[in-house]
């Protein structure tokens, strides 16, 4: 058996304890978001169209197989800026100040969350293996979908950031709005274009080997 097949369906995940991992309120939370491309957001916005290339979509596909708007919604956090930026950047490892004109945001979360704890042996248990964090993202979202429908009760998933050495990192689904997740205001907001993020970029590109545009 491949060490990371796809899901065994709704009703085997269902039959399952979960591990269950409290984000309490007061929580400080960093992202990295981009105000302008095909899909601009603002720092405390859900992105209700999808799935797009991004792990942890648990969005549906149209009847053609395309993504689509819907009611499900996604959000990636992480515990701390370095984080966001490794997980971001991947594709190119190049810290991008510029391009579609990215953000990074720090808050402070408003309500405790329950989220399913995919960083420790509930893979194994659940049919899968730590390379659920690294291996093909089309097969991570189809357990996404699954895991959501056979865990109403939570409100996102807790991973393990491969690019950023297992660090911890969310993926809050649309059940988190129903919490007053987010604060009036963030405690910190700023574009990574602004010479005041440059030499904190400078210092993250280096402790992750990425390039800095």
């Amino acid at each position: 058996m491949p060490k990371f097949p796809g899901s065994p369906g709704v009703h085997a995940l269902a039959r399952l304890t979960p591990v269950i991992s409290a984000l309490r309120a007061g929580t400080k939370l960093a992202r990295i978001y981009y105000s302008r491309g095909k899909h601009p957001q603002v720092w405390n916005q859900f992105r209700y169209f999808g799935p797009l290339n991004s792990r942890w979509d648990h969005h549906t596909l149209s009847a053609a197989g395309a993504p689509k708007k819907q009611p499900r919604a996604v959000y990636y956090a992480a515990r701390d800026a370095q984080t966001c930026l490794a997980e971001v950047f991947q594709a190119t490892r190049r810290i991008d100040r510029v391009f579609q004109a990215p953000w990074l945001v720090v808050f402070e979360t408003q309500a405790t969350l329950d989220l399913l704890d995919l960083s420790g042996d509930f893979t194994t248990r659940m049919g899968a293996s730590m390379a659920i964090h690294s291996g093909s993202r089309g097969r991570a979202r189809g357990w996404a979908r699954d895991l959501y429908d056979a865990y109403p009760e939570v409100q996102g998933i807790l991973y393990a950031a491969s690019m950023a050495g297992g660090a911890p990192a969310m993926a809050f689904n649309e059940r988190a709005l129903k919490l007053a997740f987010f604060p009036a205001q963030p405690l910190f907001h700023r574009s990574l274009s602004d010479d005041v993020l440059l030499d904190p970029l400078k210092h993250a590109a280096h402790e992750l080997g990425y390039a800095l545009r």
